[in-house]
Parts: structure tokens; C-alpha cells; sequence
């Protein structure tokens, strides 16, 4: 048996109710502003920081470079002896102000070993406004008698200042130009005790130094070649009966 079965459709409402409700639209307002993550504003601090750090790099840089706030106030010298310390600032030619990291040092070192009687000079900064000399003048171990003065001679054999009369107890040199050098070499190489028994020294050539010692006694010293060896030798030969002693070949002493 076939039936037909009829199909029922829901039944669609009518009415006002039965419209489909409208959508409703947000409230208009303000635009939400965008969250900032928070490496973003790290980012930014670290940016902020960066600029403030070279800020403050380039206002140290140029008040220590180019102002006088950090300049030179004074010029300190030490270890002068005979020079005064005016005489040592006049060398130096430091112009107060001056920024103290600007001074070149080395410029300094030079113009104040230029003072004969300058044998080596420290330069330090010290700040805020202080540059200190350090000065370490020559000393004599030797002079040669001129019509002039006393001229003093120090271990480098340089003559570097004339006096109106010799200190005491520097042996007197009698020694040519070219043999300067030699007598000076045997005189900084003698023992103490041996060195205070000189009076003079003569020498014509390099090789042919004489020291006169006291008690009227000479050593025929050569060269200065050895003169540690001599010298030892020399001691030796004192002991014994004698006014010329002849070291200029160790090997061979005489005493005549």
C-alpha cells in the first residue's frame, strides 16, 4: 500500500516578533590606543640612557680638552739641589691654564734636560691642575782647573758647569780632550777606598792615564780597559815598598 506522506514544513512564524533582531553596534568612543610590549619600553630606556651617556662623554671630554677648568695651577719641582725651582720652571715653559692632559710630557722632558745641569727629569700629571718635576742633576766626580773657574765633570764625562773653586775631594784631571772620556772611565770604575786615594788624574792619550795618589805615590794605569782587574792588582801592590806602581799590563805588575 503506498502512502503518501506529506511532509510538513515548520511552520514560519509572521508577526513583528518574527523579524530576525538587528545587530548591535558598539558604543562610539575613544580609539583604543595600542599596548606597548614591554621590551619596547626597555628599548626606549636604553636609548634614552645611551644618549644621556654621550652627553655627558662629550661635556666631560671638552671641559677637560679645551677648558682650563682642569689646567695647570703648578708646576712642583723636586730634586734640585743646585738649580732653583724657578730656574727648572723657566725650562719647562708650561703656560699656566693649559690643560693638564694637553701637556705633552715628553716636550717638557726635553726642554728641561737642556739645563747642563740636568741629567734626567719625571714628568707627571697629577690632578686636578698640578705638573710635577722630578729632577735628577749631575754630580760631579771630577774637575778640571781652568783660568775661568773649575769646570765639573761628571760620569758621563760631560763638562757641565763652572764653579770659583773646586769641591774637595774630587780628583783634578789633567787630560787632553780625546783622553776625557778615558780618565773618567778609570776613576767610576776604582773601589770607594781606592778612589779616595786619588789626587789627580793625567792622561795625554787614551792609553796613557796616570793616577797620582796620595803619599806621593803614581799608578801607571794604560787604558781604562780592565780597571776593575788593575785595581785589584793595584790594592795588592801597595802593601809592599814602592811609589810607582805599574798596572797597565795586570799580568805583569812592577813596583819600582
Amino acid at each position: 500500500m503506498s502512502t503518501t506522506a506529506s511532509r510538513r514544513r515548520p511552520a514560519t512564524a509572521s508577526g513583528p516578533d518574527s523579524r530576525s533582531a538587528p545587530r548591535r553596534r558598539a558604543p562610539r568612543g575613544r580609539p583604543r590606543r595600542p599596548v606597548r610590549r614591554p621590551y619596547q619600553r626597555a628599548v626606549m630606556r636604553r636609548r634614552l640612557i645611551a644618549i644621556l651617556i654621550m652627553v655627558t662623554v662629550t661635556a666631560v671630554v671638552g671641559t677637560v680638552w679645551f677648558t682650563p677648568v682642569l689646567g695647570v695651577r703648578a708646576v712642583e719641582v723636586r730634586g734640585a739641589v743646585n738649580l732653583t725651582a724657578d730656574e727648572v720652571r723657566e725650562a719647562a715653559a708650561v703656560e699656566a691654564g693649559t690643560p693638564l692632559v694637553r701637556v705633552d710630557v715628553h716636550a717638557v722632558d726635553a726642554r728641561v734636560r737642556e739645563l747642563p745641569r740636568v741629567a734626567g727629569v719625571h714628568v707627571e700629571r697629577l690632578p686636578p691642575g698640578t705638573l710635577r718635576l722630578t729632577v735628577d742633576e749631575r754630580e760631579p766626580v771630577g774637575v778640571i782647573n781652568s783660568p775661568d773657574g773649575a769646570h765639573l765633570v761628571d760620569a758621563t764625562a760631560k763638562d757641565y758647569a763652572t764653579v770659583t773653586g773646586p769641591p774637595s775631594g774630587l780628583p783634578e784631571l789633567r787630560v787632553g780632550p780625546d783622553a776625557l772620556a778615558a780618565a773618567i772611565g778609570v776613576i767610576t770604575q776604582l773601589p770607594e777606598a781606592l778612589r779616595r786615594e786619588v789626587l789627580i788624574v793625567t792622561a795625554d792619550t787614551p792609553s796613557d792615564v796616570r793616577v797620582t795618589l796620595s803619599a806621593g805615590r803614581e799608578a801607571r794605569w794604560g787604558s781604562s780597559a780592565d780597571t776593575p782587574r788593575k785595581a785589584a792588582v793595584l790594592e795588592v801592590l801597595m802593601t809592599r815598598k814602592g811609589s810607582v806602581f805599574d798596572v797597565s799590563s795586570p799580568e805583569l805588575p812592577t813596583v819600582s
